[in-house]
């Protein structure tokens, strides 16, 4: 089984991956249109089209989710689906014209690699031309490029992480998946506690961001170089935009169980949530499967991951691989 977001029927994912300024987008490509709903947790959020997604609005269904890197700026990069979508004629229908609906969520990556680099509508664009049904790349690619984890003692001592992607098959048709772009203040751990990336000592080793805060009490200031998880959950079961609305917010749990802490001040912590429809199914039951997924999406991040940009990856600071690129 593709074991990842593509497994749902109906989607498409597409990255644009810039190597050297480390910053990228990846694109969840619906054309027949989907469903769409979103939950946002944290206090720096990036985002476009999502109060659309809310329910008691008029739009039901969207046609792309972009995802990108380069903080505020990475939001252009929607323009460049939007680009791709209206010269096929997909969108809501609206007079004379289609307009596509488009939902983004950016992360600031702008301290690793070039602070210069960030995704525009030409990436968002060829994101789009390169989207399929294949199993989805992950790690540093698309979105994940320039994304790390635990940023309590400054960028320069986080761990570098990725994009992940999870998916399960539940039987009788019905697929839940997720994709998420793993860049937080806090650390990744993993069921047991264990930490897999974040903030590291300058002596080797990581230093534990719950610790560092913990020493941290009586004081005000932090040194934080930006932060934020983004993502997607998908799946095939028929639900309405109030459910699917639910389903976002229960996918949540999975940046809980796996980021310590989550949705802090300085994350923008945004999960959108798609149905293409075809299966009947309990929202319930989706929803819980899409905060599972969420969570092996998180890990998969930071398991996939590799040094770039001065940062080791998590089996570095672990011994397991070789020194920081």
């Amino acid at each position: 089984m593709n074991e990842t977001l593509t497994a749902v029927p109906g989607i498409k994912v597409g990255h644009v991956t810039d190597p050297v300024g480390l910053t990228g987008c990846t694109v969840v490509l619906c054309e027949g249109g989907a469903v769409g709903g979103v939950d946002q947790r944290g206090g720096a959020p990036g985002t476009r089209e999502t109060d659309l997604l809310r329910p008691m609005h008029l739009v039901q269904r969207v046609h792309a989710v972009m995802l990108a890197g380069g903080s505020a700026f990475g939001l252009a990069a929607a323009d460049g689906a939007m680009r791709y979508l209206d010269e096929r004629r997909i969108g809501y229908a609206s007079g004379p014209v289609r307009v596509p609906i488009v939902p983004a969520a950016i992360l600031f990556d702008l301290a690793v690699g070039s602070s210069q680099a960030r995704p525009d509508a030409e990436m968002g664009y060829r994101a789009c031309l390169a989207a399929s049904a294949a199993a989805v790349e992950q790690g540093n690619v698309g979105a994940g490029t320039g994304c790390s984890a635990g940023k309590a003692l400054g960028a320069r001592l986080a761990t570098k992480t990725g994009l992940g992607s999870a998916a399960f098959d539940l039987g009788r048709g019905l697929i839940v998946a997720a994709l998420i772009a793993v860049n937080p203040f806090g650390d990744v751990v993993d069921a047991q506690g264990q930490i897999l990336a974040g903030t590291r000592r300058r002596r080797g080793g990581f230093a534990d961001t719950l610790g560092v805060l913990r020493s941290l009490t009586g004081q005000l200031a932090l040194r934080v170089a930006g932060a934020t998880v983004i993502g997607v959950v998908a799946t095939n079961a028929r639900l309405n935009k109030e459910q699917v609305g639910k389903v976002a917010q229960m996918a949540q749990d999975g940046i809980a169980r796996t980021i310590r802490p989550a949705h802090t001040l300085f994350d923008g912590d945004t999960l959108f949530a798609l149905a293409t429809g075809g299966v009947r199914a309990s929202p319930t039951l989706v929803g819980a499967y899409a905060a599972e997924a969420v969570a092996r999406a998180v890990i998969a991040a930071a398991q996939h991951a590799v040094a770039a940009g001065g940062l080791p990856a998590g089996a570095d600071v672990m011994g397991q691989g070789p020194s920081a690129a």
